[in-house]
């Protein structure tokens, strides 16, 4: 795994990307499956030292959508074809239990989308009643398996006991999620070693949907101004680059053939014009056009720069459909259950 993680050589890499795109075709198809995104709040109670959204930015204009606005997104993504909602969001402490679940609720009574949450570390109790609302799968990155550097990254919030994300994700799944994580690459401190444990940590989770993405922090951040100085010192540095985005994408899909793995927006950021393109000829086979209204998109900077963030709705579609055409796949349809998911579920059921 070190190995190709440190390969350079072009051949080479081309024979890891054949791999890639192999496997992604004989487990899991040529359909690209679109998730509507929607940002919902930018508010979160967190300090970690790369996000543009933490709450010790005292720049940021902060909002939270109303359940009217986020219930028009699902009909929006309903309009559009997709098969499931992805509602983000910071840790805002606006977005209670209660809240949420009537939200699941809301969206439910009007669509048969299926709902992926992602709000952070949250309680039992609020994931038990979401679960219960209908809520369908939910995502939570561990970032890093290298707890000393997690630690670094992710300060507890104030007042609260630090949490071990590895556990929490053990829990999702009791409660019946699609568990879905993933990591950041180049992380200052982060070496090939770790990166390499992260893979072999996504196979030893048994999950059903994994994104990874380059590192960018945000300019408003510690770690933005201090240009990453790292915590841990590293003979070989992970570098926050697009080739080695690409390259944990085709490995990741040939380690876990049949999770869902989307190009995500950080790699269309390196690179606009082609970087969701190559995230889907390296073994990926989710896009997430974001349908969070124009007025919200540029608030919701979690990192600089980010990929689309003034284009409509329909563009956002728009765009995925002729990438998606443009490589000769097909956009999916349904829900896109993960087949990791109904395998397993199959097996149980058996």
């Amino acid at each position: 795994m070190v190995q190709w993680l440190q390969c350079n050589d072009e051949a080479d890499l081309e024979v890891l990307r054949k791999r890639a795109d192999a496997v992604r075709s004989a487990q899991v198809g040529d359909d690209v499956h679109l998730r509507g995104l929607v940002e919902l709040s930018n508010i979160c109670a967190r300090d970690c030292l790369y996000c543009g959204i933490r709450a010790g930015n005292a720049s940021v204009a902060r909002y939270r959508m109303s359940r009217e606005e986020v219930v028009a997104c699902a009909r929006l993504a309903v309009d559009f074809g997709f098969g499931t909602l992805v509602l983000q969001a910071g840790e805002d402490p606006g977005l209670t239990g209660a809240v949420v679940a009537d939200l699941i609720k809301a969206i439910k009574q009007e669509t048969d989308l299926a709902i992926t949450l992602s709000l952070g570390e949250r309680d039992l109790e609020d994931l038990t009643a979401w679960r219960q609302a209908g809520a369908d799968r939910y995502l939570l990155r561990f970032e890093t398996s290298n707890r000393e550097l997690f630690r670094y990254i992710h300060p507890p919030r104030v007042g609260q006991p630090e949490r071990d994300r590895i556990e929490h994700l053990g829990l999702l799944r009791s409660l019946g999620y699609e568990v879905g994580s993933g990591v950041m690459i180049g992380i200052p401190g982060q070496s090939y070693d770790d990166l390499a444990q992260d893979i072999e940590l996504f196979k030893g989770l048994g999950l059903d949907m994994i994104g990874v993405g380059p590192y960018i922090p945000h300019q408003d951040t510690p770690l933005g101004k201090s240009g990453g100085v790292p915590l841990l010192g590293v003979e070989q540095q992970v570098p926050n680059t697009l080739v080695m985005g690409l390259k944990v994408v085709a490995l990741t899909r040939i380690t876990c053939p049949q999770v869902n793995i989307p190009s995500t927006t950080a790699l269309a950021t390196l690179d606009r014009q082609t970087g969701r393109e190559q995230g889907l000829n390296w073994g990926a086979n989710i896009i997430m056009p974001n349908l969070t209204p124009v007025q919200y998109r540029r608030m919701y900077e979690i990192y600089p720069s980010k990929a689309a963030s003034t284009e409509t709705a329909e563009q956002s579609r728009d765009t995925a459909l002729r990438q998606i055409v443009g490589l000769g796949r097909v956009p999916g349809r349904g829900r896109g259950d993960s087949k990791h998911f109904q395998t397993l579920n199959s097996f149980k059921n058996n």
